[in-house]
């Protein structure tokens, strides 16, 4: 099954480059406390006259993927209708399920890649997690926009834009405030940098350092 599906498994960079040709990039970077911030989603919403404005392009089918007992990437961005498999990578079960607003779902204790995918089709984040391992926690970011990026572990990220008027925004799961919306007209010469502030307590989805310490038996 994983081999069938694989080439339609495309990263979100892959996806936003083959949206638009003759397109005008922008780029940017996201700290935290002078550090580079990673998993940040930008989002560049297309308005007309201050309005938004629609564009037509066909959703890619994407992957969560489950290795080491944590979601792979622990953000995932796509537009609203995609379908994305949700493989587990490990050669134990994963029970994976949702109770977020914008998408309800689970899919029982399984292993390998199951036969159909989830489709996401309302805007919204949509918190994941493992009914057997607490600590794993992921999200889906749904969007109505098809120009979208998320920052590397420099904190870099760059979109392929049409000249225009956009609203720009900024969302990491762990940002203490969420920064105001950002008006911005393409092409634009200069770079991009903005600050989040996070969150005192975090979650990282990644397995606690010692499973014994934190309470869990010893075959999670």
């Amino acid at each position: 099954m994983a081999s069938r599906l694989s080439p339609v498994f495309l990263s979100c960079s892959v996806a936003a480059v083959a949206l638009q040709a003759n397109a005008d990039s922008i780029s940017g970077t996201v700290e935290n406390a002078g550090k580079p911030l990673a998993s940040v989603v930008i989002t560049a919403e297309p308005t007309v006259n201050g309005k938004p404005s629609s564009a037509n392009v066909n959703p890619v089918t994407m992957k969560m993927d489950q290795k080491g007992k944590e979601f792979v990437p622990h953000v995932l961005a796509i537009k609203v209708g995609t379908p994305v498999y949700f493989p587990n990578s490990d050669d134990i079960q994963h029970h994976v399920y949702s109770f977020s607003q914008a998408k309800r779902f689970e899919i029982k204790l399984y292993k390998g890649t199951p036969s159909a995918p989830v489709i996401f089709n309302q805007p919204g984040v949509v918190a994941l997690g493992c009914n057997i391992h607490d600590w794993m926690l992921g999200f889906v970011f749904v969007t109505e926009s098809p120009y979208f990026a998320i920052s590397d572990d420099a904190g870099r990220w760059t979109l392929d834009l049409p000249s225009g008027d956009y609203q720009l925004s900024l969302w990491h799961p762990d940002a203490a405030v969420e920064l105001p919306p950002q008006t911005l007209r393409v092409p634009l010469e200069q770079s991009l940098h903005h600050v989040i502030d996070l969150k005192m307590s975090r979650r990282t989805g990644k397995p606690p350092g010692t499973l014994q310490a934190e309470g869990y038996a010893d075959g999670f």
